[in-house]
């Protein structure tokens, strides 16, 4: 995963305009044509040493940010079933502070929920200053899973259904994230980005694990079958809403230590760009700092 900020961005980042299609983006890839020279084992040694660096990376980028309390991070994860956001999540944070993260899954809405915008139980959930907060499914999950079943889409207080509907709701989506970048929070988005037939492998190995079979769900291959109504609703949501100031990136998700190394390099790179440092101690600060510690070596 030797790639420069640069080709990391060329290869996965979403333009702010025209047309999106993911079948441009491979969720097979597997990196530079020498990685394809790699035999499983080495290629597993080189995986975990990447990453590895970055979760080391991350950690000290993170310390920095808790440290400055100037800037927040809002991290959000869609896919499809079984793409790995959990692993994602599990690997990539493995070496933060956890008093300086904190994650939100979201589910199906309660009724409280739906008796606000849809915006609403999001909001509430935001990462306050110094702090990283990842988002398991998201508000987009509003432009995503009632697109394909419009049935579910209920207190609205609108009839139509229309191209205009769901042009509103982007537009709200881009006006919300841009409201937090100018107000301090860094905002990455991530689809990872899985095959179909990846997702029958994984969904199988649920199946025949025994340790892993509360993963699965019937609905999980339920909603299989809309597959390509979710692609197209992908398509759009990430089309739509890919901005200059919270772009898209299209992470590679049928191989799981490309997912977490991309993630865990664009996470940690975005943080340092932000300019975040321990906060400077004033001349005043030292010298009460120095008569502290000649009273503390006095009690010796």
């Amino acid at each position: 995963m030797a790639l420069t900020f640069k080709e990391i961005r060329r290869l996965f980042q979403v333009p702010t305009k025209g047309r999106v299609r993911l079948d441009d983006y491979d969720p097979e890839w597997a990196g530079k044509k020498e990685f394809k020279e790699l035999s499983k084992d080495e290629l597993k040694t080189h995986a975990k040493g990447v990453l590895q660096r970055n979760i080391a990376d991350l950690a000290d980028a993170q310390e920095r940010l808790y440290a400055s309390d100037t800037h927040s991070v809002l991290i959000v994860l869609q896919a499809s079933d079984a793409a790995g956001k959990d692993g994602t999540i599990k690997h990539v944070l493995s070496g933060i502070n956890p008093q300086g993260c904190q994650i939100y899954a979201f589910k199906k809405p309660s009724s409280e929920d739906l008796d606000h915008t849809f915006l609403w139980r999001y909001m509430k959930c935001l990462p306050e200053r110094g702090r990283i907060g990842i988002f398991n499914r998201s508000y987009y999950e509003d432009v995503l899973v009632v697109r394909v079943h419009p049935e579910w889409l209920t207190n609205v207080g609108r009839t139509d259904r229309g191209k205009d509907f769901w042009q509103d709701r982007y537009d709200d989506i881009n006006a919300f994230e841009q409201h937090l970048t100018r107000n301090g929070t860094l905002v990455l988005k991530f689809f990872l980005n899985v095959s179909k037939n990846e997702q029958r492998k994984r969904f199988l190995e649920r199946l025949e694990r025994p340790e892993k079979n509360w993963k699965f769900s019937s609905t999980d291959l339920e909603e299989r079958k809309h597959w390509s109504a979710y692609r197209e609703a992908f398509e759009q949501m990430v089309q739509n809403t890919s901005t200059t100031w919270a772009p898209w990136w299209v992470i590679p998700a049928d191989q799981k230590w490309v997912t977490r190394a991309l993630v865990a390099s664009i996470v940690t790179r975005s943080i340092n760009k932000l300019g975040v440092a321990f906060p400077e101690v004033s001349e005043q600060d030292r010298k009460r700092l120095a008569i502290a510690r000649k009273e503390l070596l006095a009690e010796e």
